[in-house]
């Protein structure tokens, strides 16, 4: 050892990795263009692999299948030793299949084969969990502003909504989720809409952090104070909308780093032989700020 150190002798990965039959690698294959969900994820991942033992090749899909075989090719001639791929939105997707010579973990979005490895946020508790904080703030009267009806984070989360609701003999106001966009310019309709239905409305949760911030702008124009007269809620808590937010903004965290970190982990099972399957669902949790906060007015 002090020969080696006197010489700044460097051991060869390569050749260790002939040895090990590992290359203490894997690949990363998000098909997000932003990188919203994916760098969080990645985050988790490296903490949970630390910090010289394993690194990552991140590569971007676009949410393009083609792109994705060439970046599965490319990652697989470099011999990693496992990959997580990571979707951009929770709808299942397909699977890479059977025959992978690595260990594969999806995160995000789940595989449609049941045989695969799946990490996914908790949309349906985390929508019980949203509605559950603002029943007991004291709010009866609560309006669902969706996102895209085709995403299953939209349906999920308003399942758990409705549940947290009939569990206090609650309902939604209008009877069902008004399901638009993932846009502030939807959350500023839909306000309007609401404002002209004449609804009687504490409360208004959003499927979206960018929903909610166009559901506040309709509302301090109209001179409504929030929290006081009608409580504002979104999901992600994206801290560029929560934070900058007038007043700051209650959402729901879907603790990406925490995903990131288990999928690492199972990849390391996996990559040891310790393999299992099916769909994990991890916790979210709600992050209380100004704009759910005081009390709502006598109706």
């Amino acid at each position: 050892m002090d020969a080696a150190q006197r010489i700044s002798f460097t051991p060869n990965v390569l050749a260790q990795g002939l040895l090990s039959g590992q290359t203490g690698t894997v690949g990363l294959i998000t098909g997000e263009l932003d990188g919203r969900f994916s760098i969080p994820i990645l985050m988790g991942a490296e903490d949970a692999f630390g910090t010289g033992n394993v690194s990552i090749f991140l590569c971007d899909a676009r949410a393009d299948s083609i792109r994705e075989q060439f970046h599965l090719r490319a990652l697989l001639s470099r011999r990693v030793d496992g990959l997580i791929v990571v979707g951009s939105k929770t709808n299942p997707r397909a699977s890479l299949g059977q025959n992978i010579p690595v260990p594969v973990v999806y995160a995000y979005a789940p595989s449609d084969d049941a045989r695969d490895i799946s990490v996914v946020p908790d949309n349906v508790q985390a929508g019980f969990d949203a509605a559950e904080h603002l029943v007991r703030s004291g709010r009866k009267n609560i309006l669902h502003i969706a996102g895209d009806e085709d995403y299953a984070a939209s349906i999920d989360r308003a399942a758990g909504i409705t549940a947290a609701l009939n569990s206090h003999n609650l309902g939604l106001v209008g009877n069902s989720p008004w399901f638009g966009a993932w846009t502030e310019e939807w959350g500023r309709l839909a306000t309007a809409q609401l404002l002209a239905s004449h609804h009687a409305v504490d409360a208004i949760l959003c499927g979206s952090d960018q929903i909610a911030r166009g559901v506040m702008d309709i509302l301090r124009e109209s001179g409504i104070d929030i929290p006081a007269q009608v409580a504002v809620m979104g999901f992600d808590n994206r801290e560029i909308f929560t934070l900058a937010s007038r007043p700051p903004l209650s959402s729901v965290d879907m603790n990406l780093e925490s995903l990131g970190k288990m999928a690492a982990k199972r990849l390391v099972e996996a990559i040891a032989g310790n393999t299992v399957q099916g769909i994990e669902s991890l916790p979210c949790r709600v992050v209380a700020r100004e704009s759910t906060d005081g009390s709502p007015l006598a109706r």
